[in-house]
């Protein structure tokens, strides 16, 4: 996506049963999916004693003179890891710093270590709570303030099961967790929707086992997958393999629908099939929807990488030519957000290649997984007009975009959500396309296998699974409807509480 969204998060955590050094594998599980988060990452391991490294940026390479050094600085048979993206509390360094997960908590005799991904809806309410038993408490980011709760229940004498119920009970918003307590115990839970992913698997031997918040953080480190953790889901590892604790009754799950579109890797697993099975799904229903503007087609085109599997579907579904005529820049890897709008432009712009010679006048289909503000894909679809392009169709797989997300998505107000304000044909106008696509909400449901109600749409339906998150969204809709201009993220704004 060239749509400057900022990412979510991702978690790896694993336990090593012969005793041996976990952080190769926390190491290797977190640059699977760096993807999720380029901000910051962070690692934490447990030996008797808890040892923290965190930095901002991406998870670095390691030289093999090094190797021994960061085996002494991060010993231990147990850990976690997390690799961020900031979608609540500040974005300045000195707050990305403080930010930055594994989180170390302590509290009487209770002391942890946790990373998540998400976002809590109910944070003024649970920052006052906190305040009233740590006079002195600062908020920095979300993953501070589920901890300090999660510490608050255990510092009551409660075991730890009770304690994270209490949080599930307590904490409304997406959260997905990985966390050691000062015993060397490795856990896990999810929020009352399993919002974000978050799975387990072991090694071939049965001697270490692992959470992820993809598939392929196992994958990468050899190990088998097992299950993904059911919304209110509690577990912890042992010798013996995961114990399960379902702490509050399941009503209903809302998997991210975005993960299918976006974040999620192509080679991931996300319920019954792999993402990339879905995406060419995804092609193969924008055929079906679209067969006019295909049929005015002269060859597709991708943009990669997520628009990729799409186009084989369509290229599968309709026998037009895809032409790779679009690459990436692969070592081009400035993040457009963090620039300056002038830069910003040029930078995306560099990030792609498109062959002119492939399209020149061509009528081209274009594949591409999501528009959230448009002004990048004016962008792109103003180079391929340039490089001769005749005609620009999108095809678009994720439904149009007309609400804020409340989970963990840094796409928080309506004013910058171009869908919320616009119809198809008048982005088509904006962006400068012959005709914008999107897939309709139930040609995306059919693609990725699952009910409609397993899903969370909020942002393309405006029907938020969680209680508050829908009276904020409603509360700033007639707002902006009626003129007022947005300061900031809603849940960080909103008189909703």
């Amino acid at each position: 996506m060239y749509d400057c969204l900022k990412e979510e998060c991702g978690v790896f955590g694993t336990r090593d049963y012969k005793n041996g050094s976990v952080f190769p594998y926390i190491y290797w599980g977190l640059r699977a999916q760096n993807h999720r988060g380029h901000q910051s990452h962070g690692i934490t391991t447990f030996d008797g004693d808890f040892h923290n490294y965190k930095a901002l940026d991406l998870v670095p390479k390691i030289k093999s003179a090094d190797i021994q050094n960061w085996l002494n600085r991060l010993p231990g048979h147990v850990g976690i890891g997390n690799i961020r993206y900031t979608t609540s509390g500040g974005t300045d360094e000195q707050s990305l710093i403080k930010g930055t997960q594994p989180f170390m908590i302590e509290m009487g005799k209770a002391k942890l270590a946790i990373a998540f991904n998400g976002n809590i809806v109910n944070h003024f309410k649970l920052r006052n709570q906190i305040k009233e038993r740590l006079p002195q408490f600062c908020y920095e980011c979300d993953v501070e303030l589920l901890g300090r709760k999660l510490v608050m229940e255990l510092a009551k004498n409660r075991d730890l099961a009770s304690s994270v119920r209490s949080c599930m009970n307590e904490i409304e918003g997406a959260f997905s967790v990985v966390g050691l307590t000062k015993n060397g115990e490795l856990f896990a839970f999810k929020d009352h929707y399993g919002i974000k992913p978050l799975c387990c698997g072991h090694s071939p031997d049965g001697m270490m086992h692992a959470v992820s918040s993809e598939t392929v953080g196992l994958n990468i480190n050899g190990f088998d997958y097992d299950f993904e953790l059911e919304p209110r889901e509690f577990i912890t590892a042992s010798r013996e393999g995961f114990n399960r604790e379902q702490l509050v009754p399941c009503k209903r799950r809302a998997l991210c629908a975005f993960e299918f579109a976006y974040f999620a890797r192509p080679d991931s697993r996300l319920g019954k099939k792999f993402v990339y099975e879905t995406r060419e799904e995804f092609g193969r229903n924008l055929a079906k929807e679209y067969s006019e503007f295909v049929e005015d087609s002269d060859v597709i085109i991708s943009l990669p990488e997520t628009g990729d599997d799409v186009a084989l579907g369509l290229h599968e579904a309709t026998g037009l030519r895809w032409e790779r005529a679009v690459r990436r820049h692969r070592y081009v890897t400035e993040r457009a957000f963090i620039l300056l709008s002038e830069e910003r432009y040029a930078t995306i712009d560099r990030k792609l290649n498109v062959l002119g010679s492939k399209i020149r006048g061509k009528r081209v289909a274009v594949t591409e997984d999501s528009i959230v503000r448009g002004d990048t894909t004016k962008v792109v679809v103003a180079k391929l007009r340039r490089m001769g392009a005749k005609k620009v169709y999108l095809f678009i797989t994720f439904p149009r975009i007309i609400g804020p997300c409340f989970y963990g998505i840094d796409m928080a107000t309506y004013g910058e959500l171009i869908g919320s304000r616009h119809r198809p044909e008048e982005i088509a106008k904006i962006i400068g396309a012959d005709a914008v696509n999107y897939l309709s909400i139930s040609g995306f449901v059919k693609s990725v296998g699952m009910r409609e109600d397993e899903l969370c749409l909020a942002c393309v339906t405006g029907k938020y699974p969680t209680p508050l998150a829908q009276k904020m969204a409603d509360e700033m809709l007639e707002k902006f409807e009626n003129g007022y201009k947005e300061t900031g993220r809603i849940y960080e704004v909103s008189s909703v509480v």
